[in-house]
């Protein structure tokens, strides 16, 4: 049973708070939170570095951070973590969802939404409608016309008179008598590479974090089984409330009553990768106040499809002054202000490997860097899933149509960071 919630910057400040409980919860436990993530002598800004989950003199503190927005929930008795970590994660994708995404701004411009939203989400410190489908039939979208009426009356216009048609359905993700013209379901793994290469050349690690996300424009009320070929190579999943865990443990396969529109169906883990698709070979050399650079960049393993969209980021020290490199493929862009190179390569040709070659010069008095920078590689990989991971079959139960049903897979470097 959660008590209450607040939502705070990234420097702590209160921009909202929730109670749904009689008992008050003073606005000083975010004082006392922020003071735990930020201890005297490191930074007091940016996102909190304490867990999920903390003891306070008075209550248990349950906080995730989105895009710089901490979410932070309070509860008097002891209760499963998950729960209310989970709750805050459909909070924060709900919001998402709503505003096309996530910051400080969009929650102080939003705020009366996010009021009627919360009410909606959890009853008495329970969740209670936590399905964007269903929360869209009760609570509109902000557009144009609403955001003018809520500064104009300081009152909202979003609110539904009738309750959802999922209010009498026993499956509460998804209404009764929902029909299509063209009945379809489409899936997208979509998967994001987190590496690290230390100075040597070797993999100090690389694992994938994944998510199936689902497109279902299906009418009445469908029951599907999603097979994987190889699910033995996933790790902590996590699901959506569609899913029959049960069927998972037992079988390794995903049965589901899917909600109408699109939803995300499970995330995971993949750990212990032993290679990534690209190689980046730097060599950076300092004397005299000038830094020598040479970076190559080309492909270790064919992942089957075309790497595209690579792009090398080179964050210099404040103490580099001025730029002078050059790419045989490719364009580089020198940020005097924030001083990091882009190095926007695209596509690697067949015929050669791309290099950044070139010299940094630093300020006058210094003669070399302590330590050099640390590489950043971004790339994408359309239909192919890095970590190996595909779908053998998609089967269906109560289901009198045809089905069309597709399936895509991506592979994005998020954190890809080479030591040098």
């Amino acid at each position: 049973m959660l008590h209450c919630m607040f939502l705070l910057s990234d420097v702590g400040e209160v921009m909202l708070e929730k109670q749904w409980m009689g008992q008050q919860v003073d606005r000083s436990i975010c004082t006392w939170f922020w003071t735990q993530a930020h201890p005297p002598g490191h930074d007091e800004f940016g996102p909190p570095r304490v867990p999920a989950v903390i003891a306070s003199p008075t209550y248990y503190l349950i906080s995730i951070v989105r895009e710089g927005v901490t979410f932070l929930a309070c509860t008097l008795s002891e209760m499963q973590p998950l729960l209310g970590i989970e709750f805050l994660c459909r909070v924060a994708d709900v919001l998402a969802e709503y505003f096309g995404g996530l910051n400080e701004d969009l929650i102080k411009d939003n705020y009366v939404l996010v009021y009627q939203l919360l009410d909606e989400m959890m009853d008495s410190g329970f969740p209670l409608t936590t399905e964007p489908s269903i929360l869209k039939e009760m609570i509109a979208p902000p557009n144009f016309v609403s955001r003018v009426l809520s500064v104009v009356t300081g009152g909202s216009s979003s609110m539904s008179s009738t309750l959802p048609t999922a209010a009498s359905s026993n499956v509460p993700w998804r209404a009764l008598g929902i029909k299509h013209t063209n009945n379809e379901i489409y899936f997208d793994l979509v998967e994001e590479v987190d590496a690290i290469v230390n100075k040597d050349g070797f993999l100090v690690k690389c694992q994938v974090y994944g998510e199936v996300q689902g497109n279902s424009r299906l009418s009445g009320m469908p029951d599907l089984t999603l097979n994987f070929t190889n699910p033995s190579i996933i790790s902590d999943v996590r699901f959506h409330p569609c899913v029959r865990y049960q069927d998972w443990e037992a079988r390794q396969h995903l049965k589901f009553i899917p909600p109408d529109g699109q939803f995300k169906l499970m995330s995971y883990r993949v750990k212990g990768l032993e290679n990534t698709p690209l190689y980046v070979k730097p060599q950076l050399s300092c004397s005299e106040g000038v830094v020598r650079v040479n970076i190559l960049v080309g492909i270790r393993i064919d992942p089957g499809r075309t790497i595209e969209n690579i792009v090398v980021d080179v964050p210099w020290p404040p103490t580099v002054t001025t730029a002078e490199l050059t790419a045989n493929h490719g364009t580089v862009l020198f940020n005097s202000s924030t001083k990091v190179c882009t190095w926007t390569i695209g596509r690697i040709p067949k015929d050669k490997s791309p290099c950044l070659t070139g010299s940094v010069n630093l300020e006058a008095g210094l003669d070399r860097l302590h330590e050099f920078p640390t590489i950043l590689v971004g790339f994408k990989i359309m239909g192919v899933a890095l970590s190996g991971l595909k779908v053998d079959k998609l089967e269906y139960d109560n289901i009198a149509y045809r089905v069309y049903k597709g399936f895509r897979a991506v592979t994005k470097a998020t954190c890809y960071e080479i030591r040098t």
